[in-house]
């Protein structure tokens, strides 16, 4: 049920202009390892850590097949996924901005075209503003 409203959710922003980019940035056991410890290591990032991070840990599998099952029935040609490799956090945030821009080029976006008979009214009022 929660799908649907999604999908039609998505549908709907779509039909109506609004372009959606969806990323799911993947980090690997072995990466969340390195970072849940780097968290305990160094006092900057002590903050961060969180007791239920290792209880969840024990959920890899667990979360790794709800995602993909939710991504699956969630990703359509209008608001696709985008899985980013996110062990590397350079080369994820470039590849994220890869994304963005594309998604940008995509709307072929211009200024409006300005009439003949706008460019006389601006230049008529023009001359009223530098006197």
């Amino acid at each position: 049920m929660a799908v649907r409203s999604i999908v039609d959710l998505e549908r709907h922003l779509h039909v109506n202009g609004t372009r959606i980019i969806k990323v799911f940035l993947h980090l690997s056991k072995e990466e969340q390892r390195k970072r849940l410890l780097a968290r305990i290591d160094k006092p900057d990032k002590n903050w961060k850590f969180s007791a239920a991070d290792i209880s969840e840990r024990k959920l890899w599998d667990s979360y790794m097949r709800a995602y993909g099952q939710a991504m699956g029935a969630t990703s359509t040609t209008d608001a696709p996924w985008f899985i980013v490799p996110a062990d590397d956090k350079h080369n994820a945030r470039l590849i994220v901005s890869q994304i963005v821009l594309n998604a940008l080029k995509d709307l072929k976006l211009s200024y409006p075209v300005v009439s003949d008979a706008r460019r006389l009214e601006l230049k008529t009022i023009r001359k009223q503003l530098a006197k």
